[in-house]
C-alpha cells in the first residue's frame, strides 16, 4: 500500500532540506513525496527540486491559505494513504510503518496521528500549545489530527476533499468533522509523529503576522463552511473556541456597559482594569506563567475580532481544481 507524503510549504528555505531528508529516510520505493508550495518567494522550491521529488506550486493569482496547501498536494497524489506535514517538520523514521499497520488493522479508522514535539518553546505561542494540552492532543480516539498525520485515501474521497482551500486555519478540524460525519474515526498513537520547529520570531510579531495573513479568521471560516451541512451541530458542540469567544464578547460588552452606565468614569475605568487583570491572572495561574497568561488573553482578543471577518468572507468551491504548475517531477 503506497503512501503519498504531502508537504505544504511557504517560504521554508531554512527547513525544507531537512524535512525532505527525514521523509526520504522513512519511505519505501513505492511511495511518493509531493511538495505543495503556496507561492514561496525564497529558495524553497529550488532547494526542494534538488531531491528528486515532485514539486508543485500555485498559480500567481491564487491566494495562499492553510487549507489550500494540502488540497494542492492531494490533487497531484496517487497513494492509498496520505501523510500531511508542514515544511518545518521532521518525520519520525518509524511513524509511517506503525501508522499504516494501524490503519490496515482498523478499517473504520480514516486517519492516525502521533505526538507533535514542539522544538521552539522560546516562542510563547508554541509554549502555550504545549502547556494547554487538550483532548485532541491525547493518545486514543480524537476528533481531529492537529499537526498532520496519515489518512486513508478512500475515506478522504468519501468526505469530498482533503482540505478546504477557503480556510486560513482549522483545516484539520474541518477534515476531522467531515470524516466523522461519514462514520469514520480518527486515532492518535502514543508515539511521536514529527518534530516541529515553527516560526523563530516574537510571539506578538507572529500574532500580527497571522492577522495580516488571515490565519486568525479560521474559526469564522470554519463555521461558514459548515453552515447548512450535516456536521453543523457537531461544529457548534465540539468547538471550545466558541464558548471562549462568547466569554470574550461578553467581557467586552460588560466593560462597555460599565463605561457607559457607571456615572463615575474613574470608577468605571478602574473596574474595567480589575476585570482585565483578573482574567490575565486566571490564565497565568492556568499556564503557570504570567507571560503565557498575558499572551493568551491578547491572542483571544485578536481571534475574537477576526471571527466575523472569516464568517462573512467570500468562498470558492473547495472541490475545484487549484490552478498550479509542476515545477519538478520525480518521474522526469
Amino acid at each position: 500500500m503506497s503512501v503519498s507524503v504531502l508537504i505544504k510549504t511557504l517560504n521554508e528555505a531554512d527547513n525544507i532540506a531537512a524535512t525532505i531528508e527525514s521523509v526520504l529516510a522513512a519511505i519505501g520505493p513505492e511511495d511518493e513525496v509531493i511538495i505543495a508550495d503556496s507561492g514561496s518567494r525564497d529558495a524553497t522550491v529550488e532547494i526542494a527540486g534538488r531531491y528528486g521529488v515532485k514539486v508543485v506550486q500555485i498559480a500567481p493569482d491564487e491566494a495562499p491559505s492553510c487549507g489550500l496547501g494540502p488540497q494542492l498536494g492531494f490533487q497531484y497524489s496517487k497513494g492509498e494513504f496520505l501523510c500531511l506535514m508542514d515544511g518545518d517538520m521532521l518525520l519520525d523514521p518509524e511513524f509511517l510503518r506503525e501508522a499504516t499497520a494501524f490503519l490496515r488493522a482498523n478499517p473504520k479508522v480514516a486517519g492516525v496521528g502521533g505526538h507533535v514535539e514542539e522544538m521552539n518553546l522560546e516562542n510563547l505561542e508554541f509554549a502555550r500549545r504545549k502547556s494547554r494540552g487538550g483532548a485532541e492532543y491525547q493518545a486514543g480516539r480524537v476528533d481531529r489530527l492537529n499537526g498532520g498525520g496519515l489518512y486513508r485515501r478512500a475515506a478522504v474521497e468519501e468526505a469530498g476533499y482533503l482540505s478546504d482551500r477557503n480556510l486560513h486555519g482549522y483545516e484539520e478540524f474541518d477534515l476531522g468533522v467531515r470524516l466523522r460525519a461519514q462514520g469514520w474515526q480518527l486515532h492518535r498513537l502514543d508515539r511521536r509523529f514529527v518534530q516541529h520547529f515553527g516560526y523563530r520570531m516574537n510571539a506578538y510579531a507572529l500574532l500580527l503576522r497571522r492577522w495580516r495573513s488571515k490565519y486568525l479568521r479560521g474559526v469564522g471560516e470554519l463555521l461558514r463552511a459548515g453552515l447548512g451541512k450535516s456536521h453543523w451541530n457537531s461544529l457548534l458542540r465540539e468547538l471550545p473556541e466558541l464558548r471562549l469567544w462568547a466569554g470574550v464578547y461578553g467581557g467586552l460588552a460588560l466593560m462597555l456597559a460599565l463605561l457607559i452606565f457607571v456615572p463615575n468614569k474613574l470608577l468605571a475605568v478602574g473596574l474595567c482594569i480589575l476585570l482585565a487583570a483578573f482574567v490575565v491572572l486566571a490564565m497565568s495561574l492556568k499556564h503557570k506563567s504570567l507571560k503565557l497568561g498575558a499572551y493568551a488573553v491578547t491572542a483571544w482578543l485578536f481571534m475574537a475580532a477576526a471571527l466575523p471577518l472569516g464568517f462573512f468572507a467570500r468562498r470558492r468551491d473547495p472541490k475545484a481544481w487549484i490552478e498550479s504548475r509542476v515545477v519538478a517531477d520525480a518521474g522526469n
